[in-house]
């Protein structure tokens, strides 16, 4: 007994402190032993691996990111993921920038060895508090060997191959080679790579002439760069630029009273005309969205491989049949404007000559076949496809009308007054729309109203639909800003282009509106796919009422506003529209087949009148034809939109909507889906709807107008009958 307590004293369950030796010293030892094991295998597996990469990489600049269309054939690459750089020395770099870098960054990046045990500890800490991973200890030196050789998994062996590799380093080279290879890699945002472009591309200065404002902010925005860079949103930038500034004082790297002139610093960026990073319309977009699809680590591995939803044969027609139209409208006597051929040098923003934009969708995905957002991007980057907000006028009527067959209150062939319509528009004006013709036609059929763009008409059928319900729709289809009048009925508010043909592609998509999107997949040198869309659609529509409203603007294209199609030589099934804002400020022609819906846009950056009697059908549909014309030989032939399975023959009234009985008024026989049928039977017609619909005998062209003579010393009830009739169903006088 006395033997086993001199040599194994802590086996005896005797004594009271031989316990806490057992579960408690006991542990803690054996813990220890299997953590310095731990240790040696990662040592030994992590480094040995962290001894196969090659460093030489640190010099080596990623390969360019390319870029193809929907059939795999190129369209170009991207400049600024890969190659957009300018290697400079540490030396050539402004202190402040380092400075501010190494304050947000690692603060004590001459102090370690590669890792910051101390900032681990202090990160462990605050994450436990917060009870979430809200701080990262990642060092300089770690985050360079993360960006140099793509460690982007999010696991624990992938942060330990990461710390072998920033001991490595440690090692092989010194703290200013480390920071000078970290400042010429780091991605800033807007497609710039390194200090220098970042430096050049903002502030259009050299890196070593950054204020400390500036370095701050520069220094903010790496951990966010697509979404804090001064370009995208300088507010943001603001912040975190105060921010650093804060923690510099913290540090007492600057004083306050420096930290208080940097915040009031004006900032002066590069102008938006001079932002360029690529070529084209397309290639720009693509550059923009990739920041917001990927990591900075995989945009700044560079080498990447994107497919968009481009057509190519598509994209190159409508590029070229829209400067071709343009500048042979340009070309005739008396165009009062700057010809595109005499531009000159200046703001590429905006420019003085006649613009346009196209854009084509394929209607069951959302997909982008054709984007263009100008004549010519070297003359002007704006994207007018995607960010000119233009008035869309009469291309909106057709969800006016869809609207109200929505809603059960009309029928393609019930009569809707054309004569003149008046509002009260305060202190004693009134709002009297008028026709482009100028003329005045009496009751038609409501579907003519949309045919021949009848604005009289599309006013009362607005009213049939109600105005709430319609800018409910627009809400819906994301058109924007919906004025609360009658004047929303005539399509007197903006959007972009994008957003109109979109909204047009429910119409032709059966109901669903579709996001749309451009890029299709992206993949890295390795083929490992980072980025792959997703359709996104949303149910808005009635599949019944956009075949409804869809076979009437067929209409518009055999022998409406659209017609000249026809002459054009495209002569497939189609649907269309087109629109001329007040004061010919701006052409549109927006239509679709079965499978694509595309949408031209004609005016001027300044909004101004284009040309006398410029409208949508001379200026925006001869290319809209070209266009499509290349959709049929790219892969999209049309056929005729099929009429819902449930349509069945129903004989309507044409006064009331309803379904015909013995006394209905002139009643007509059409193709309805059955959920489109009236509710209600036409009880009949005679001295009320006389009341109603009282007006001069007389020709009103194709259709004539209601029954029965105007009526004189109306009062009492039948006046107050007639005063609302005459809103409704109008008057000839």
């Amino acid at each position: 007994m006395k033997f086993r307590k001199t040599v194994r004293p802590w086996l005896l369950p005797a004594p009271q402190k031989s316990r806490l030796r057992r579960f408690v010293v006991a542990p803690i030892l054996w813990l220890g032993v299997l953590a310095f094991c731990v240790g040696v295998v990662w040592f030994g597996y992590f480094h040995v691996k962290a001894l196969t990469f090659s460093y030489q990489k640190l010099k080596e600049v990623p390969e360019r990111t390319l870029v193809f269309d929907r059939n795999g054939e190129p369209l170009g690459h991207v400049s600024g993921h890969g190659e957009n750089r300018v290697v400079v020395g540490i030396d050539e770099v402004s202190p402040h920038f380092v400075a501010a870098l190494l304050a947000r960054e690692d603060s004590r990046f001459y102090d370690h060895g590669g890792v910051d045990f101390r900032g681990v500890a202090r990160a462990a800490m605050r994450n436990f508090k917060s009870g979430r991973f809200d701080q990262g200890a990642s060092t300089i030196t770690m985050q360079l060997a993360r960006n140099t050789w793509g460690l982007r998994q999010m696991t624990l062996s992938r942060k330990l191959q990461e710390v072998a590799m920033a001991q490595q380093m440690e090692v092989r080279l010194s703290k200013d080679e480390i920071l000078g290879y970290y400042v010429n890699r780091v991605y800033f945002g807007s497609g710039l790579y390194g200090i220098e472009r970042a430096s050049q591309g903002y502030f259009m200065k050299p890196a070593g002439e950054l204020s400390l404002s500036e370095g701050a902010m520069l220094a903010g925005i790496i951990r966010g760069p697509s979404v804090l860079n001064p370009f995208r949103n300088l507010a943001s930038a603001k912040v975190v630029r105060d921010e650093v500034l804060e923690r510099m004082v913290i540090d007492e790297v600057i004083s306050e009273a420096e930290a208080e002139a940097a915040r009031k610093e004006v900032v002066i960026l590069r102008p938006p005309g001079e932002r360029l990073a690529t070529g084209s319309y397309v290639l720009q977009t693509i550059h923009d969205f990739l920041g917001d699809l990927l990591t900075p680590e995989d945009i700044n591995a560079g080498g990447l491989r994107v497919t968009t939803t481009i057509d190519a044969s598509m994209q190159d027609a409508a590029e070229k049949g829209l400067d071709g139209h343009l500048t042979q409208i340009e070309n005739r006597p008396g165009f009062p404007h700057p010809k595109r051929s005499q531009r000159k040098p200046g703001d590429r923003s905006m420019t003085d000559y006649v613009q346009g934009a196209v854009v084509s969708l394929d209607n069951y995905t959302g997909a982008i076949r054709v984007m263009v957002g100008g004549r010519d991007f070297s003359e002007s980057s704006f994207n007018r496809a995607l960010d000119a907000k233009r008035q869309c006028g009469s291309t909106f009527k057709p969800f006016v009308y869809t609207v109200a067959f929505d809603r059960g209150g009309l029928m393609p062939g019930t009569w809707i007054s054309d004569d003149p319509v008046r509002y009260p528009w305060g202190d004693g004006q009134v709002w009297s729309p008028s026709n482009s013709d100028g003329q005045y036609l009496g009751n038609q059929p409501a579907a003519v109203g949309l045919i021949r763009s009848r604005n009289t008409m599309s006013v009362r059928v607005g009213e049939i639909a109600g105005l709430e319900n319609v800018r409910g729709l627009a809400r819906a289809l994301k058109m924007g800003s919906i004025p609360e009048s009658p004047v929303s009925y005539l399509g007197a508010f903006e959007t972009t282009p994008m957003t109109l043909t979109s909204a047009y592609s429910t119409l032709a998509g059966g109901g669903a509106n579709r996001a749309p999107y451009l890029i299709e997949r992206v993949e890295n040198g390795e083929g490992e796919v980072l980025f792959e869309a997703v359709v996104r659609a949303a149910p808005v529509l009635r599949e019944s009422v956009c075949w409804l409203t869809s076979d009437i603007m067929g209409r518009v294209m055999d022998g409406g506003t659209g017609s000249s199609a026809r002459s054009l030589g495209y002569t497939v099934p189609c649907y269309g529209k087109t629109g001329t804002t007040n004061d010919y400020r701006d052409a549109w022609f927006v239509g679709f087949t079965d499978k694509v819906t595309t949408g031209v846009w004609v005016g001027l950056d300044r909004p101004a009148t284009i040309m006398n009697r410029g409208y949508g059908s001379t200026l925006a549909l001869p290319v809209w034809v070209d266009v499509m014309k290349a959709a049929e030989e790219a892969g999209f032939p049309a056929v005729a939109m099929a009429a819902p399975d449930n349509q069945q023959s129903i004989t309507l009234c044409r006064a009331c909507g309803g379904r015909a009985q013995k006394r209905s008024m002139e009643p007509y026989s059409m193709g309805l889906p059955r959920d489109l049928w009236p509710e209600y039977g036409c009880a009949g017609h005679g001295g009320l709807f006389d009341l109603f619909t009282s007006r001069d005998d007389g020709d009103r062209g194709r259709y004539r107008g209601g029954a029965g003579r105007d009526r004189e010393g109306e009062g009492g009830i039948g006046g107050a009958i007639r005063g609302i009739g005459r809103f409704i169903f109008g008057s000839s006088r």
